[in-house]
């Protein structure tokens, strides 16, 4: 038993939009976002393309937002903190919902003032392998004047939900339709897929 993830879960079963207030913890949270104004510092995040590397167009208006992809070759001890968790997570989502999750992908996010992304689902149509979006939120003290909300959409009803400090979301890559509104303060995130390849 995970209580923890049980909760995540359950809340994706009931609604198709699972909710946890405490996926990472507060300081692995806060250690996190210091790496990503670190990597902007180093003017090594970079502006987002639409598509994969099958098609891609990094000169689309979709999207306004700088990422740098997270990976274990780094050697940071807490990007290597978080992906444990994803890791822990995965393999307690295939043991009691049989998923078959395999591997995953995951990048830093950062919306500066007046980013966004526009309307759209996160599974490509060339490529099917992300089953499911898994984001995790790196802002103190968020307010619904900052903008930046993650608005979901399903049937005929939208969900707001604010981007706030170790809140994570999670939803099937292939269903829901979704948009980051557009931010009135700088928005930090850590973005990704669980996958089936």
């Amino acid at each position: 038993m995970n209580d923890k993830y049980d909760a995540f879960i359950g809340s994706f079963i009931d609604n198709k939009i699972g909710i946890s207030t405490s996926f990472l913890s507060a300081e692995l949270s806060k250690n996190l976002r210091t790496n990503l104004e670190q990597l902007d510092l180093e003017n090594r995040m970079l502006p987002a393309g639409i598509g994969n590397d099958l098609i891609k167009d990094q000169h689309q208006q979709k999207r306004r937002d700088k990422i740098c992809w997270i990976d274990k070759k780094n050697n940071n001890v807490h990007e290597l903190a978080f992906l444990e968790e994803v890791e822990h997570f995965i393999e307690y989502l295939n043991r009691t919902c049989y998923t078959g999750i395999n591997a995953y992908e995951f990048h830093y996010a950062l919306y500066d003032t007046g980013s966004y992304y526009h309307r759209h689902k996160d599974q490509f149509k060339t490529n099917q392998d992300r089953k499911y979006s898994l984001i995790n939120y790196l802002n103190d003290d968020w307010q619904e004047t900052d903008g930046g909300a993650l608005i979901v959409y399903q049937d005929d009803k939208t969900e707001t939900i604010l981007p706030d400090m170790q809140k994570a979301v999670f939803f099937q890559s292939s269903e829901l339709e979704h948009e980051v509104a557009i931010a009135h303060r700088p928005r930090m995130s850590i973005t990704g897929w669980l996958k089936r390849v």
